[in-house]
């Protein structure tokens, strides 16, 4: 069986030296770093984990916090973060959490019992031991896709109420003022998305009206739907709808449509996120598009650099975000 010792000795390095790059350390210099990954190569040498874990003292392992019921959108960057974790060497571990406080704590309970290098955090936790028992602990984190004001935590997101403005702008410049919305009563994106379409509106001296707001309980097509059979029952008129979520606004077009009011001959539509359907839902849907892929791999070279620094200090980086303008949205008649 190939060990560690005959890596060192077909590479002509120590044997700390192959160490260092089994661990991703940096302090390596580059044509040593490249023969040993050319002898690991040509061996098929796979590394005892369990020694391994025992010299660093680290478990190459990660957490990942997810909801309980995870929409599109958390689907695809959970797929992308385990890649990147994968070629980083870490093992996942995955921690539900649904969306009440005994939920919470049920997986803040199961997070205590394992060692974990670090954790990242798809998934919003509202509960403050949650983040107390992570501080306290020093457990390197990341939260993807949103910030939390107080949380000494790396966390990597967009401008939400920003991208919310340019969305409801863009249908402004359409010719609509008549824009109604689906928002949502959980989670601090909703309320943020819900803030950039009462700022386009005002920025158009088009007044905020409650009677064009409709809330959906859960963040996916059925909900969307539903919200929509609340905006048609209660009379209101609007020729544009903007959906925080894509799902919501996939949801409501297909509402729309039992309503016989077609997209975007009625109706434009405008969703949030540019999940993988919104390209290829009847009309394409006009979105948000999140860099998710970047946002996946920042995520975790970010983990990898506070798990590996003694003084790795918690930043937080806004992305970039993009407008894609497809088939859901049309001029106003």
């Amino acid at each position: 069986m190939i060990s560690i010792k005959d890596i060192a000795k077909l590479a002509g390095v120590s044997v700390s030296t192959v160490s260092r790059v089994l661990n991703h350390q940096d302090n390596v210099k580059a044509d040593k770093r490249e023969r040993i990954l050319s002898a690991i190569k040509q061996t098929g040498y796979v590394p005892n984990r369990a020694a391994r874990d025992m010299v660093s003292k680290h478990t190459s392992t990660v957490g990942i916090v997810m909801p309980g019921m995870f929409n599109m959108f958390q689907r695809q960057l959970f797929s992308i973060v385990e890649h990147h974790l994968e070629q980083f060497g870490y093992h996942t571990s995955f921690y539900f959490a649904s969306t009440d406080e005994e939920g919470e704590l049920a997986c803040l309970k199961r997070l205590k019992a394992d060692r974990l290098d670090g954790i990242i955090i798809l998934h919003e936790v509202a509960l403050p031991e949650f983040q107390n028992y992570l501080e306290e602990n020093k457990i390197p984190t990341v939260l993807a896709t949103f910030e939390r004001d107080g949380w000494k935590a790396t966390s990597i997101h967009i401008s939400e109420d920003e991208a919310a403005l340019q969305a409801v702008s863009y249908l402004i410049k359409l010719g609509h003022r008549d824009i109604a919305c689906i928002g949502g009563t959980k989670y601090s994106f909703s309320s943020q998305r819900l803030e950039g379409y009462r700022k386009a509106l005002e920025q158009a001296g088009i007044p905020y009206d409650a009677s064009k707001v409709a809330f959906a309980d859960v963040y996916n097509m059925e909900g969307g739907a539903k919200a929509l059979g609340r905006l048609l029952d209660s009379n209101t008129t609007f020729t544009a709808l903007f959906a925080i979520t894509d799902e919501l606004a996939l949801g409501s077009i297909r509402g729309l449509a039992d309503h016989n009011l077609s997209v975007p001959g009625d109706v434009s539509v405008v969703g949030f996120d540019n999940i993988e359907l919104s390209s290829f839902s009847v009309p394409r849907l006009t979105t948000i598009c999140q860099p998710l892929v970047e946002m996946g791999q920042m995520a975790v070279a970010l983990l990898h650099s506070l798990i590996t620094s003694k003084n790795g200090l918690p930043v937080s980086i806004a992305l970039p975000f993009t407008f894609v303008q497809r088939d859901s949205t049309a001029q106003r008649k």
